[in-house]
């Protein structure tokens, strides 16, 4: 036990003497701070206009969340009329598309059939290899014109059916700038 470690006792400080604790009787009976007096005063102060700030603020917030919901109602309506606008040239620029092209097939089957009397009606092959050769010409040359035609028209469509959305976005970017 000699390499035992020494335990060191440390000695307690004398301990000051405490104040005596106030009797039940003194607590009971020493005055209550009143709310008039300044301990109180300035807090009551503070917490009513704490109040008021949070009321307004809240005020403001209720006002500003009607008139941002107002706005989104309006861009959202405005934003249906401009699909259903678009929508509507889709349907018309479709209608005239299909139109034109059985206007076209109309008259290229009207052409072959003008093609297969007038062929019956030739009198050698030099005369139906000349009808050929003048009866291909045409088609070609009215094939060509039926596809401008309608190419011209899926264009206009495009065109028709992007303007209302273009103007809505385009409004729209001006409303957030």
């Amino acid at each position: 036990m000699a390499n035992a470690p020494k335990k060191t006792v440390l000695s307690a400080a004398p301990a000051e003497p405490a104040e005596p604790a106030a009797s039940p009787a003194e607590v009971v009976a020493a005055p209550a701070p009143s709310a008039s007096s300044p301990m109180f005063g300035a807090p009551a102060a503070t917490l009513t206009e704490l109040q008021d700030r949070l009321r307004a603020a809240a005020e403001k917030s209720l006002a500003e969340t009607r008139s941002a919901y107002v706005k989104a109602k309006v861009a959202a309506g405005e934003t249906a009329d401009a699909l259903e606008t678009s929508y509507a040239a889709v349907r018309a620029g479709v209608l005239a598309i299909n139109a034109k092209a059985l206007e076209s097939l109309t008259a290229n089957v009207e052409a072959n059939f003008d093609f297969v009397k007038s062929a019956f009606g030739v009198g050698g092959f030099a005369d139906y290899v000349a009808l050929q050769g003048e009866f291909a010409r045409a088609r070609l040359d009215a094939v060509a014109g039926q596809a401008k035609a309608i190419g011209e028209l899926a264009q206009k469509t495009a065109l028709d059916s992007l303007e209302p959305i273009k103007a809505q976005v385009a409004k729209g970017f001006k409303l957030a700038l």
